[in-house]
């Protein structure tokens, strides 16, 4: 297992908890089944990435709705450079699994609003 540092560790759990509320908060939807699909999802990770996003609490941007996002996408494009850096490997599934979560919770309760797909669009193009 590589060493990430604390910071590196937090910015990888704000790109992927960040991720998911964006998705979940886009549109109203059931808060309950968005966040077990997205849950689920945090599976496809590697057992590295795992062990890294579950070892604190994330900690999300502070600010407007705009703020939030930006930080969050900011995270997302770190944590690529940041994967990439410690186990280049782990970069496409990182990629592939923060898409699937945010595709899970956004389809959590049947359908896909026009602003969750939006979202998950921003995510994935920041993902690279």
């Amino acid at each position: 297992m590589t060493a990430y540092t604390e910071a590196e560790g937090q910015t990888l759990r704000t790109a992927v908890f960040g991720a998911m509320v964006l998705v979940s908060t886009a549109d109203p939807g059931s808060v309950d089944e968005e966040s077990q699909a997205g849950v689920r999802a945090i599976t496809l990770l590697s057992d590295d990435l795992r062990a890294i996003i579950a070892a604190a609490p994330p900690s999300l941007p502070r600010g407007s709705t705009s703020e939030v996002e930006s930080g969050v996408l900011a995270a997302l494009r770190d944590s690529v450079a940041i994967i990439n850096a410690h186990e280049p490997r782990d970069v496409a599934i990182f990629r592939a699994a923060v898409s699937e979560m945010c595709r899970s919770v956004a389809g959590a309760d049947g359908e896909v609003a026009a602003a969750e797909r939006a979202m998950v669009t921003k995510v994935v193009e920041a993902l690279g």
